[in-house]
């Protein structure tokens, strides 16, 4: 989310021509909120991956033909079409005006067509590491209060809701880059004139 706000920011880009996106600010922060929270259930260290960013070097003809709004909902939408995933994207150069490209940030998930809503049949019991305990006493102390960062969730409350799909595969194969290069180069030949 942190890395949308800065590609399309006309405060942090000097030679921001135009941004783009295929869905809106609410998809991306119940997207972001989502990840977050399967990456702390997992109990998986390192860093949590909402989204992937692809940098697309363009030739600098395709800037002094100007129309960067259509060239960037172009190579957007053709990429939409061909994985089936949203997007925010944004046409730069870089402050010395040498670098002219287009930063691509994709969901590796989709949305589903209805949540999965889970909600509780019973009381559910969870310790300071959010761990799942299978009674109250567990997580009660001395005094027989429940300690701090311990939670419970009464019957008939939502304990999960999934908005997304599981993550696809695909964009984590090795393949998949040198196919998305092919894709874009073939793209960038068809917008370039000059032979």
């Amino acid at each position: 989310k942190g890395r949308i706000s800065y590609i399309t920011s006309h405060a942090k880009q000097e030679n921001l021509y135009a941004t783009y996106r295929t869905a809106d600010n609410t998809f991306w922060k119940n997207l972001a909120r989502e990840s977050q929270q399967e990456f702390q259930r997992s109990g998986t260290t390192g860093k949590c991956i909402e989204a992937r960013e692809l940098i697309i070097a363009l030739p600098e003809s395709l800037y002094e033909q100007g129309m960067p709004d259509m060239l960037l909902k172009s190579f957007t939408d053709k990429f939409k079409e061909k994985y089936g995933v949203e997007c925010v994207a944004a046409l730069h150069h870089n402050k010395r005006m040498t670098n002219f490209h287009i930063h691509l940030i994709f969901s590796e998930r989709q949305l589903l067509a209805e949540p999965v809503i889970k909600t509780a049949t019973r009381n559910m019991f969870y310790d300071e590491h959010g761990n799942h305990v299978r009674t109250k006493k567990e997580i009660l102390d001395e005094a027989g209060n429940i300690r701090k960062r311990c939670k419970v969730i009464k019957k008939g409350e939502v304990y999960e809701k999934k908005l997304f799909t599981s993550k696809n595969t695909r964009f984590k194969q090795e393949d998949f880059l040198d196919e998305v290069k092919l894709f874009y180069t073939r793209m960038i030949n068809r917008w370039v004139t000059d032979e």
